[in-house]
């Protein structure tokens, strides 16, 4: 049996939406869900004990970074990531595939794999489907993802099938080198760019190997949301119905809920934590920019509707102070509100799929926040 499996509870008579859990060697996740993003072996600025207050049930963690510093080595001698970070809740650890495609220039994509220069120190290094496969068995992660290469957007069609092709032979290859597969599951990622007949063709092929998941990678990479949720559309129908399909890299309120509907189950984004760090709260009636003059006398909390931590004990004025006065303290009460608005936001949906709510669900979430219907 597969390290990693979805039950799924129950099915949107209206949507594509799916409840379900996710059974993996760390715990149960209930699905669908939102994913914070850990890429240094720790959620910017949060303790796990916090990011347990938040409702966090699984994290994501970045195999590229880890590979450069502090080692994967170091890590595994350690006891593996959820030790040496001291979360017991799930991982699921990237390929370190759009790292490597983000830094342009810096990179050379081969058939073998890739050749870069550290962001860190310039060093020569090298990834390869095998050797992403050696780095997140050796941090432990319950789940793996593929060695994929992004395609960016635009690209052209030639390039963005032979880019999907390679895809699909690299997966073959993390399939073949992946030698814990009882405690560990492998995610095939859908590639393709905005050409539905190469998306369908990715998906045929990645779907073909039988993995326990698939992610859909690529998107959220500067295309139209519409451009997006049209790809959605016509993918995630031939996709598997009994394994996860998890959307990388999105995580603003409106694309969970439409990425939710099309049939969704699992997201990750850096969006809730970086734009924290830059003063700007998620709040039901749509983003507060706390820096602003207007917040500097209002003694109401950042969304009176919240009940995460910050909200009940701390007013909008006091945070856009800490925030002016570069404290740490304001990084992290903004970082708690973010990540508890989109973790609740998940539980909303979830709610709101198992009552045959969905549709009105997202019309009020939609007008509230100021998004057009």
């Amino acid at each position: 049996m597969a390290a990693v499996t979805l039950e799924i509870l129950k099915k949107d008579t209206r949507t594509r939406a799916r409840l379900g859990k996710l059974h993996t060697p760390h715990g149960v996740v209930d699905t669908p869900v939102f994913m914070p993003v850990g890429t240094q072996a720790t959620v910017k600025t949060m303790s796990p004990e916090e990011l347990k207050e938040v409702g966090a049930e699984i994290i994501l963690s970045n195999t590229y970074h880890l590979f450069l510093r502090p080692g994967h080595d170091l890590i595994a001698r350690a006891g593996g990531l959820h030790k040496f970070m001291n979360w017991d809740r799930t991982i699921l650890t990237d390929s370190g595939g759009f790292q490597v495609f983000s830094l342009g220039d810096l990179r050379k994509i081969t058939e073998e794999g890739v050749e870069f220069r550290s962001h860190l120190d310039g060093s020569k290094q090298f990834l390869s489907p095998e050797k992403s496969m050696e780095v997140q068995m050796a941090l432990g992660s319950d789940i793996v993802m593929a060695f994929d290469e992004c395609t960016p957007y635009p690209a052209e069609y030639e390039y963005a099938k032979q880019s999907a092709e390679r895809t699909t032979r690299w997966a073959k290859r993390c399939k073949h080198s992946m030698t814990t597969t009882d405690k560990q599951a492998l995610f095939g990622i859908v590639q393709g760019g905005m050409f539905k007949d190469l998306r369908l063709q990715s998906a045929a092929e990645i779907t073909a190997l039988d993995l326990p998941g698939y992610g859909i990678g690529g998107l959220s990479v500067g295309e139209p949301k519409e451009l997006m949720y049209e790809v959605l559309d016509y993918t995630i129908p031939v996709m598997p119905e009994d394994r996860p399909r998890y959307l990388m890299g999105v995580g603003s309120p409106d694309c969970l809920i439409e990425g939710v509907m099309r049939g969704i189950d699992m997201f990750d984004c850096v969006l809730p934590t970086r734009i924290a760090r830059n003063g700007t709260a998620f709040t039901k009636y749509g983003k507060v920019v706390i820096r602003n003059a207007d917040y500097a006398d209002d003694f109401t909390p950042l969304d009176p509707s919240c009940e995460c931590y910050t909200c009940k004990n701390y007013s909008r004025a006091y945070l856009r102070h800490l925030l002016k006065a570069d404290e740490i303290l304001g990084l992290r009460l903004m970082t708690i509100h973010n990540l508890h608005f989109l973790i609740n936001l998940m539980a909303e949906i979830r709610e709101a799929i198992q009552e045959d709510r969905l549709p009105e669900y997202r019309r009020s979430f939609f007008t509230y926040y100021g998004y057009e219907l």
